[in-house]
């Protein structure tokens, strides 16, 4: 993998498809579940991360719910708390509500919204859970801010996402084809550990880990990118070699010069990470943002949390 191309094209030239990332996870809502398998490991292990938290919280928002696989797991570590499921792909919150338990509904809202501009007042839920979503956002500064203005003082924000190293080999096999981006670039964990700062919480806590699944070919792989959607979402593509036959021959024959005795190898960098609401009660915008649910029915008013 130490070819002479470049591996990653400039960073600022990429800019993703906001419109194209939720068609994609539209389309992905019916299958998603079965295709999720380390998504819901890493769900498990941020869930898992509560074990040490000194927090009773009385509202969760599951930040980019998806399916609501989080959700639920929230829902049995908290089962007095009222829980908003929250995600801008609308199929996917369908998809959410048909598998929320029965017992549940009285307690829960599905909301589609932006992680940008969150529809809640400020300083009205107790913990922000966000299990693999903050990759797809354009500006994770701004998310982590309206994360800090909708959190109670002394409200946790924890949180799961992508490092750079995720999906190397696949990024590495293309870079052999042509400079196209075709997969995303993903933010180092200390950068992101700096946006937490910046945005103004305390006690950032910043962990990662490696996880390498086995294929047996490339269209393997990328059949289970499309059922999950994540799917190249750049917004301008240049014309040329990438979308033709030929591509993808050659993009299948640098990946197979990767195998190893588990198949195709697929690393995912996967950050977690944790921080405070600061303690002291600090001036906060009051303002709601107006939403649309959109065809689905909301048990509850998030927005009236607090």
């Amino acid at each position: 993998m130490n070819g002479t191309r470049r591996l990653e094209p400039d960073p600022g030239a990429v800019e993703l498809d906001r419109r194209r990332i939720i068609r994609n996870f539209d389309n992905a809502a019916g299958g998603y579940e079965d295709a999720a398998v380390l998504q819901h490991r890493v769900a498990r292990n941020l869930d898992e991360r509560l074990e040490y938290m000194r927090l009773e919280p009385l509202w969760v928002l599951d930040l980019g719910a998806g399916t609501g696989y989080g959700s639920r797991l929230l829902a049995r570590r908290y089962p007095r708390a009222r829980l908003a499921q929250l995600d801008f792909a609308h199929g996917m919150l369908l998809e959410a509500r048909r598998r929320t338990p029965p017992r549940q509904l009285p307690r829960t809202a599905w909301l589609r919204a932006d992680a940008h501009a969150l529809p809640f007042r400020g300083q009205s839920l107790d913990l922000v859970f966000s299990s693999f979503m903050l990759q797809w956002c354009a500006a994770l500064e701004r998310v982590f801010q309206e994360c800090l203005r909708v959190l109670r003082p002394g409200g946790l924000l924890l949180f799961s996402t992508c490092g750079p190293d995720t999906l190397r080999e696949l990024r590495w096999s293309w870079s052999q084809v042509d400079d196209e981006p075709h997969v995303h670039l993903f933010v180092e964990m200390h950068d992101v550990g700096d946006a937490l700062v910046r945005a103004g919480f305390q006690a950032p806590v910043m962990e990662v880990e490696y996880f390498t699944l086995g294929y047996p070919d490339c269209t393997a792989l990328l059949r289970e990118l499309r059922r999950l959607g994540a799917r190249n979402s750049v917004r301008v593509r240049r014309p040329g070699l990438s979308g033709t036959r030929n591509a993808r021959r050659l993009l299948y024959e640098n990946y197979e010069t990767l195998r190893g005795p588990q198949g195709l190898p697929a690393t995912y960098e996967v950050i977690y990470g944790h921080a405070w609401a600061p303690s002291r009660v600090v001036p906060c915008d009051a303002r709601r943002v107006t939403f649309h649910a959109r065809d689905l029915k909301s048990s509850g008013s998030a927005g009236k949390a607090g």
